[in-house]
């Protein structure tokens, strides 16, 4: 046995139905064939609390904590000590003190923290015990962009938040043995701006569940309706997706309107923030809220959209898509970190007028379509399959062989 492994994130990592908890899900999956998981992690709601005696299946022992720290406090606290805010926001003493006791009863071999906001509860560690930090994205050039693009308030807010997360991931990632990211594109910009190297920073990409998102597999089916179906997925209360479909509502979606009067723009996620719900008012608009199976509307869809304007790493909702086959047109932030060709495995496009001409030609050409998704399947059978993408996860955590893991 080599030892066991204490794995912090900042959202329960089960099950995998959103964005971050597909990732974290899996890569505790994978660590828990090979060593026994601690696991201490946040839960946003009794829903995810819920979670937690499913989630045991896969753990030695764990913490699942309520986040119940208002953003006012965790916002006055971060200004206090000059702190990033979502390190603030995610800070609790009763997971420090589990991570204390684990590291001092366990034979703890190696530490593995999920986002950035939970490195703040990796103490120092001896030289004995390995150090692996998934920043999954470069949050504080995400938050640089959000500054430089707003005005007011919120600007000053949001490019405080990119100087002091910067700094807080560059001195995270001097004292972790690796820092991953979920592309090279964002591995090689925190390179550039932490003077580490590659032994240092890494890529995990992120994969996509085959087995599950196949347009042969069993799932209820969504009623399409008359006209073309288009359809964007994604966790409606994130900034980005918000940020998206309203780009898109307003913009390319009134330009398809106008030459397929009966086309519909359905925007499939939980939590729609009232600006979402707003956009159900429009014509030909549909916002589901929270659906039991996605697959139905990815596999009803004439044309997926992904039209974001400010992404980082891998869009989990783009690879889905094309796992399910279907014809994808995407921006060109949204596409980036995709190992797919643009007009090969789905299409690009920059601007509304743009990405309504090719959503439109799609609509007009069934066959090229189909073509388009399923070179889209092939692709991410291809390259995206969870083994392929996490073969080397426990290489890094115990600086050997993943297949000598277990056994060594």
């Amino acid at each position: 046995m080599t030892g066991e492994v204490l794995f912090l994130c900042h959202r329960i990592p089960y099950p995998p139905d959103r964005g971050d908890k597909i990732r974290s899900y899996h890569m505790l999956q994978r660590i828990a064939e090979v060593a026994p998981v601690h696991v201490g992690c946040f839960a946003d709601d009794d829903r995810d609390m819920g979670f937690a005696a499913d989630m045991a299946a896969l753990t030695a022992s764990q913490c699942v904590l309520p986040r119940d720290r208002s953003r006012v406090a965790a916002g006055l606290r971060g200004l206090a000590r000059r702190q990033p805010l979502l390190v603030s926001l995610f800070d609790h003493p009763a997971l420090h003190h589990w991570v204390a006791q684990v590291l001092r009863e366990r034979p703890i071999r190696a530490v593995f923290a999920y986002s950035a906001q939970m490195a703040h509860f990796v103490p120092l560690l001896g030289p004995e015990t390995r150090f692996v930090m998934d920043f999954v994205d470069f949050d504080s050039a995400k938050y640089a962009a959000y500054g430089a693009k707003g005005r007011g308030p919120m600007s000053w807010i949001h490019r405080r938040e990119g100087r002091l997360l910067l700094d807080f991931e560059r001195a995270t990632a001097a004292r972790a043995d690796i820092s991953a990211f979920v592309s090279d594109a964002e591995a090689d910009l925190f390179r550039a701006v932490s003077g580490l190297g590659p032994d240092r920073v890494r890529a995990i990409d992120n994969g996509v569940a085959l087995e599950y998102f196949d347009p042969a597999a069993s799932f209820p089916s969504v009623e399409r309706g008359e006209g073309p179906l288009i359809v964007f997925t994604g966790q409606m209360d994130y900034r980005p997706n918000v940020e998206a479909v309203e780009a898109f509502a307003w913009g390319a979606f009134p330009i398809i309107r106008a030459r397929y009067p009966q086309a519909r723009f359905a925007i499939v996620g939980r939590k729609p923030t009232g600006q979402v719900q707003a956009l159900g008012q429009l014509p030909g608009v549909t916002v589901t809220g929270a659906v039991p199976d996605v697959r139905g509307w990815l596999a009803a869809a004439d044309v997926v959209v992904a039209p974001l304007t400010i992404a980082r790493g891998i869009q989990n909702k783009v690879l889905e898509a094309m796992a399910m086959a279907r014809p994808v047109v995407a921006s060109p932030q949204a596409a980036e970190g995709i190992d797919a060709s643009d007009g090969a495995h789905l299409l690009v496009a920059d601007d509304p007028v743009e990405q309504a001409a090719k959503v439109m030609a799609l609509i007009a050409d069934p066959l090229a379509a189909r073509r388009l998704g399923q070179a889209a399947r092939a692709r991410m059978e291809q390259r995206y399959r969870w083994s392929a993408t996490l073969r080397d996860l426990p290489a890094m955590l115990f600086g050997q062989p993943a297949n000598d893991a277990r056994t060594a």
